[in-house]
Formats: C-alpha cells, structure tokens, sequence
C-alpha cells in the first residue's frame, strides 16, 4: 500500500475479515478497473 500510495495512486482502507483474519484493499488499475490485495495470515 506505501508504494503505491507513494506512486500516488488511491488505495481504500484496509479491512479484516472478521472470520479469517486476512487483511484487505482495493484500488484502481490504469483503466479504473478495480484491483483488490490480500494479505492472508
């Protein structure tokens, strides 16, 4: 998320899965196409 945020690309806030655990967020592509990371634990 830093490095794209230094890029200065719009990232939304990070989530937890309440069931899980696993950390989400989402952001744009070039096209505006949304593109989602995952960081599973």
């Amino acid at each position: 998320m830093k490095e794209l945020q230094a890029k200065g690309i719009e990232v939304e806030p990070v989530f937890i899965d309440s069931i899980t655990g696993d950390k989400y967020t989402f952001f744009a592509d070039p096209d505006g196409l949304p593109l989602e990371l995952v960081e599973h634990v």
